[in-house]
């Protein structure tokens, strides 16, 4: 029995020593290292470029009217519609204009009513146009010349009366003689009176001739007012564009009634749209008027647009620090379009250096929105996040994230993580 337990105990050290054995074998095989991952370089370049900075803002109409209607009225026609380009000058909406028509005719006729009775009051006197003298008016003239008669007249028989007064003293004519060439010299006297009376009055009846004239003249400036007026009133019915421009909007339509605060359309002007820039307070000094301005919008990717500084706000909002950089761009073919968001980059005078790397090294990560480039350091590969700024066909500048004479990778990036093992060639 106890030979047979010996010989049990003796196996079981054995299968448990077999066991071990070959636990220990698996366990001591070398890890196997991952390979390299062969990616192409090229360095950070480093090159002059002009100086700028880089500030964002939202485009503007030029000019922009919304159109008010001169007069309170009903619309009958809006011959235009959100969208479409006018001209200076063209009809966007008319209003009812009977009312004006007939106000309008009215004052024709009053104006006709008033000249004809100036015209009547002109030849009642033969006043022509100059300076009144009521001594040319015919009536006054032909009153003068008999009171002129009346007076040669009257010293013709005073002259008469006279010389027979020597003559009786002297005995030559008789008494009754003389009687009657005094008593023929009264009569003179007493006509040539009348007729002065005569004369005063043509010549006052004149002169308040010429005022009615000039009332009649006032009458007539006053009436052509009213039909000026009347011209007006009927030529507001009708409200056109204030400058070329493109309708933003039209709410009014054909029926409704509008008042004088009333928006018939809004104008705008698109030919050329001003950038507004918000500008930190740092920047003051470094912007002027007529500086290039370069601006990129979401939708032309490729395309920039050029501009120029036309205003520098001379006030800094003391809440936000910013101030106002206004750049107007020239829109002839209207790509830009009002209230567009813009990237822009404002060059200065001299240069910088710039950090200029392939467009093959740059990736975009979509999660985050950002740019990212792997640098390569001590064959390893190291994730920077970059801040990109101007492209061309195959350069991309970087303003941050990058150092000049870096490594970096150009392909295979999709298989690098930060810290992985890498073989360039």
């Amino acid at each position: 029995m106890t030979r047979w337990f010996g010989a049990f105990s003796a196996a079981l050290l054995a299968i448990a020593l077999g066991a071990c054995g070959k636990s220990q074998t698996v366990q001591a095989g070398p890890a196997e290292a991952p390979k390299p991952v062969v990616v192409s370089t090229a360095p950070v370049a480093a090159r002059q470029v002009q100086a700028d900075f880089q500030e964002t803002g939202t485009f503007m109409a030029d000019e922009s009217s919304d159109v008010a209607p001169p007069v309170a009225g009903q619309v009958v026609s809006t011959p235009v519609n959100a969208g479409d380009r006018v001209r200076q000058g063209q009809v966007i909406c008319e209003l009812d204009h009977r009312d004006a028509q007939l106000k309008l005719d009215q004052a024709k006729a009053q104006l006709q009513q008033a000249t004809a009775s100036l015209r009547q009051a002109q030849t009642r006197i033969g006043w022509s146009a100059g300076t009144f003298d009521a001594t040319k008016v015919p009536e006054v003239a032909a009153a003068r010349a008999n009171y002129e008669s009346a007076q040669a007249q009257a010293k013709m028989a005073a002259a008469d009366s006279q010389r027979y007064a020597n003559l009786v003293t002297s005995g030559d004519v008789s008494k009754s003689a003389f009687e009657k060439a005094h008593t023929q010299q009264e009569t003179a006297d007493a006509q040539a009176n009348a007729a002065r009376q005569q004369y005063e009055a043509a010549a006052n009846t004149a002169r308040q001739s010429y005022e009615i004239i000039s009332t009649s003249q006032a009458s007539l400036d006053a009436v052509k007012s009213q039909l000026a007026q009347a011209e007006k009133a009927l030529a507001d019915t009708i409200i056109r564009a204030p400058f070329d421009g493109f309708v933003a909007a039209r709410p009014v339509a054909v029926g409704e009634y509008v008042a004088l605060t009333s928006k018939i359309a809004t104008i705008v002007k698109t030919g050329t749209l001003k950038l507004n820039l918000q500008t930190p307070e740092q920047r003051a000094a470094q912007a002027h008027v007529g500086d290039t301005v370069v601006a990129r919008v979401s939708a032309y990717p490729e395309r920039e647009f050029q501009g120029k500084v036309s205003a520098v706000n001379p006030s800094v909002d003391a809440n936000s620090r910013v101030f106002i950089l206004e750049a107007k761009f020239n829109n002839a073919d209207n790509a830009l379009k009002p209230g567009m968001f813009a990237t822009a980059r404002i060059l200065l005078p001299g240069g910088v250096e710039g950090l200029f790397v392939p467009k093959s090294a740059v990736l975009r990560d979509k999660t985050t929105d950002s740019h990212q480039v792997w640098a390569i350091q001590n064959g390893k590969a190291r994730l920077r996040i970059v801040t990109v700024g101007d492209a061309d066909a195959t350069q991309v500048r970087i303003l941050t994230g990058l150092h000049a004479g870096e490594t970096i990778a150009v392909n295979n990036q999709a298989e690098l993580f930060d810290g992985s093992a890498v073989s360039t060639r």
